[in-house]
C-alpha cells in the first residue's frame, strides 16, 4: 500500500477507457486518480494553499506548537537519541515544516522530512528532504495535518430494500448504485459506521486506518499525530461528508482533477493501542496556543507590541474556535 494516498482500490464497473471519462469506478479508486494521477489535483503548481485554507496557513502559531511538539518529543527520546526526526505527511508545498525550522531553536538538532506525492517546490529549504514515502526507522515526530481526509475510501448507500452498495461514479460525478458491500469492508462498517436507514451514506474508512498504521509502523520510537475533520461513533452523519473544494469554496465533489475530494475522518477507529483523541483546541492550549488577549497596560507601555500580541491572539482564536479548527480531533500515537 502506498502509504501517501492509500491505495487506488480495485476497479469497479466498467474500466475500459484509459482517461475513465465513461467508466463507472468506485468513490476510492476514481478520488485517487483525481488527486494523485499524471494530471491530478495535488500535483498542480498552485498545491493545496491555492484552494482551502488549514491550521498551518491560518497561523504561524500552528507551527510553532508543532515545533514545541518536537522539542517535547526530544526531550522524551533522551539525549542520546541523535537529531530528531520530523515528519510531515501530506506536507503541501512544505509550509508547515518551512514554519517548524523557522520556529526551532539555533542549532536544534532535527531531520525534516516532506511526505508528498507532488514535485519538490523551487526554493524550498534544502535542510528539508522531499520523498513520497515516510523514513522508515527514524526517531521522533510524525505529524500528519488534513492528510487522512485525503486518503480516497470508497462511498457506500443504504438502498430501499436495506442492501448497503457501493456507490459509482463517473468522471463527470454521475453516481449509481453498484455492488453489495461485502467482506472486510462490510465488517468495516458492521463495527464502525452502521447505516441508519435507505439514504444512509457511509465512507468507508478502513484504507485510511491501514494507510495510518503503516505510516506509525515506520516509527521505530517517538510520536505520530494525525490532525483531521473527524467523527466518532454515536456522531456520525447520516449522508456522509463526501464534498470538493476549489478556490475556497465548498464544491460538488467530481473525479476529473478540477477539485479537492475530501471526506472527513472516522479517526477513533484508526486508535491503535495506547492511541488518543482529543480536540485541536485542548491540543494547542497544551502548547501554549491560548488566544488570551495581552493586558491593555501593555497599549501605553509597548504599543507596537500590544498590536502584536492582539494579531497573534486573533489568530489563536481562530485555531482553537468552537464549531471551527478549535473541533479538529488529534489523534496522539506513542511509539
Amino acid at each position: 500500500m502506498n502509504v501517501v494516498n492509500g491505495g487506488s482500490g480495485a476497479g469497479i464497473g466498467n474500466a475500459g477507457e484509459a482517461d475513465g471519462s465513461g467508466a463507472w469506478r468506485g468513490w476510492r479508486e476514481a478520488t485517487a486518480a483525481a488527486l494523485y494521477g499524471p494530471d491530478g489535483f495535488y500535483r498542480r503548481p498552485e498545491g493545496p494553499a491555492g484552494h482551502f485554507r488549514t491550521s498551518v496557513h491560518a497561523s504561524p502559531l500552528f507551527a510553532g506548537a508543532v515545533a514545541r511538539l518536537l522539542r517535547e518529543t526530544a526531550g522524551r527520546l533522551g539525549a542520546g537519541a541523535g537529531p530528531v526526526a520530523l515528519v510531515d505527511v501530506g506536507a503541501g508545498r512544505g509550509e508547515l515544516l518551512t514554519g517548524v525550522l523557522a520556529a526551532l531553536p539555533p542549532g536544534f538538532p532535527v531531520r525534516a522530512y516532506a511526505v508528498e506525492r507532488a514535485d519538490r517546490p523551487a526554493g524550498l529549504d534544502e535542510r528539508i528532504v522531499w520523498t513520497d514515502e515516510p523514513p522508515r526507522g527514524v526517531s521522533g515526530l510524525l505529524f500528519a495535518n488534513e492528510w487522512l481526509d485525503n486518503v480516497p475510501a470508497d462511498v457506500v448507500e443504504m438502498d430501499g430494500d436495506g442492501v448497503v452498495r457501493r456507490v459509482l461514479v463517473r468522471r463527470d460525478g454521475t453516481e449509481r448504485p453498484g455492488p453489495p458491500v461485502d467482506g472486510a469492508d462490510a465488517a468495516w462498517l458492521e463495527r464502525w459506521w452502521p447505516l441508519a436507514g435507505p439514504g444512509a451514506r457511509a465512507e468507508i474508512g478502513r484504507p485510511r486506518d491501514e494507510a495510518w498504521a503503516a505510516a506509525v509502523d515506520t516509527l521505530r520510537a517517538g510520536l505520530a499525530v494525525a490532525v483531521d475533520y473527524a467523527h466518532r461513533a454515536g456522531d456520525r452523519p447520516f449522508g456522509g461528508t463526501l464534498t470538493g473544494f476549489r478556490a475556497g469554496r465548498e464544491v460538488r465533489p467530481v473525479p476529473d482533477g478540477s477539485c479537492d475530494i475530501t471526506a472527513h475522518v472516522a479517526l477513533d477507529s484508526a486508535l491503535l493501542p495506547g492511541g488518543t483523541l482529543t480536540t485541536q483546541r485542548d491540543e494547542l492550549r497544551a502548547l501554549g496556543v491560548t488566544g488570551e488577549r495581552p493586558p491593555l497596560a501593555l497599549a501605553s507601555a509597548d504599543p507596537a507590541g500590544y498590536v502584536r500580541a492582539l494579531a497573534a491572539a486573533g489568530e489563536a482564536a481562530e485555531l482553537t474556535a468552537r464549531g471551527g479548527l478549535g473541533d479538529f480531533l488529534w489523534l496522539r500515537q506513542p511509539k
